[in-house]
């Protein structure tokens, strides 16, 4: 079927402005994840999982301009003992990236990874499968021009976390990075991004975990308020693993995060979840898939946005329970706190349930700064920018305390409290 003509055109000149890289094992997926976008077309505002957010400076063939913000404030993850991978404007920087060496883990570089490799078997292949039932263009776009990423395999407990940080050093820069991660049966990692990244960045993360592997993400989007990002997510659990993802967004034109998991192994526990803090020209747009094809596996979406001089936050989540997939237990719940009238939540989430024997539930709410809780604080002496913080950081806390590690937990804290402070300056 022949795509819009207006479609057409767009993903045309965004294909033209791209180089496909070549020479290399990921040859043959790269093609196919071409010919996918270009039958698919890049997404519009008249595709249905893109109606609450405009896509056009994602798909234009040139990357809009984004000046790189000064800021006196700490790295995020500063405190903790981790190893860093550092990106500069999508490209790694091995000057200020530390020795990639560590026991239980191998971690090679996308651009240069040798041509026989783990990867291959992998790259492109759970973003493949998640374009079923939803078509996701941009991610099929980034399997087949990713010119960079990284690739790790961990086969025991890594010692300490990896850390990816993006720097965004060029006013248009346009970044499109790929990453792969395997964990195999009993393994465990801990993930932390942090950073700006580029002008425009798209970003594809694929995780497959094997029987008993344990994977922990934590992610912080911010400092860059003319940010344009689209990330993807697509991971597939074994038997008695565990996925958990979290992530806090502040500042940002357009920030796109999907998430999409597949529970293929009973027992399998699998939690998502993340705020937003955003202020005027501010959109942010959590899309989430969740497929349960196992036995008693367990799911948790919980996502709070935080909203003022006109912000705009979007969630779509859905919990599809195959056949089969009995005692699935599937929660789901997206929460605004919007402090003022200017600014708007559009929520649709979704359940779509083939067994029988399942729990799932799903809820949705808007609403304003509790009032007898703001009197109670300021009777009690706080002024009402801090009374107000206070508010905003319990309203954001179940999500917050999805995060498993405490050092982590306040880390997020203590940026969210700034990001506040800020705003009452």
């Amino acid at each position: 079927m022949a795509l819009p003509q207006i479609k057409q055109d767009a993903t045309d000149a965004r294909l033209a402005a791209l180089d496909l890289p070549a020479g290399g094992w990921s040859d043959a997926a790269r093609a196919d994840a071409l010919s996918r976008v270009k039958a698919m077309g890049l997404p519009s505002g008249r595709d249905e999982y893109w109606k609450y957010t405009k896509p056009d400076t994602l798909v234009q063939a040139e990357a809009p301009k984004a000046a790189v913000l000064k800021t006196d404030e700490g790295p995020v993850f500063g405190e903790v003992e981790r190893l860093k991978i550092v990106f500069v404007d999508g490209v790694f920087d091995p000057d200020a990236s530390d020795d990639l060496a560590m026991a239980h883990v191998s971690i090679d570089r996308l651009a240069d990874a040798p041509d026989i490799h783990w990867a291959k078997d992998l790259y492109g292949v759970l973003e493949t499968r998640g374009q079923t039932p939803v078509h996701r263009p941009l991610a099929a776009l980034n399997t087949a021009f990713a010119a960079d990423g990284v690739l790790i395999h961990v086969t025991g407990k890594a010692p300490k976390p990896i850390s990816l940080i993006y720097r965004h050093v060029s006013e248009a820069s346009d970044a499109i990075l790929h990453h792969v991660v395997k964990i195999d049966s009993g393994a465990e990692l801990t993930l932390l991004e942090n950073g700006p990244a580029a002008a425009r960045f798209n970003k594809c993360m694929e995780v497959e975990i094997a029987d008993g592997g344990v994977f922990h993400h934590v992610r912080a989007q911010g400092r860059d308020h003319e940010r344009r990002a689209a990330t993807a997510i697509f991971t597939r659990l074994g038997e008695e693993s565990v996925f958990k993802s979290f992530t806090l967004t502040a500042n940002g034109v357009l920030t796109r995060n999907e998430c999409v998991i597949e529970l293929t192994g009973d027992n399998a526990t699998a939690h998502i979840a993340g705020c937003c803090v955003g202020d005027g020209d501010f959109h942010h747009d959590d899309t989430v898939f969740i497929t349960h094809d196992a036995v008693n596996c367990e799911s948790r979406q919980v996502f709070k946005k935080v909203l003022r001089n006109g912000a705009t936050g979007v969630f779509q989540g859905k919990i599809l329970v195959k056949a089969g997939a009995q005692k699935t237990d599937g929660y789901q719940i997206s929460q605004s706190l919007l402090l003022d009238e200017d600014s708007q939540f559009l929520a649709k989430p979704e359940l779509e349930i083939y067994a029988d024997d399942v729990a799932c539930s799903h809820g949705s709410t808007s609403g304003a700064i509790d009032e007898e809780g703001l009197f109670y604080l300021r009777s009690r002496g706080i002024e009402e920018g801090p009374a107000t913080n206070l508010l905003t950081i319990a309203f954001l806390a179940e999500a917050v305390m999805e995060i498993e590690d405490q050092a982590l937990q306040d880390e997020i804290n203590s940026r969210i409290d700034a990001w506040l402070s800020r705003r009452n300056g």
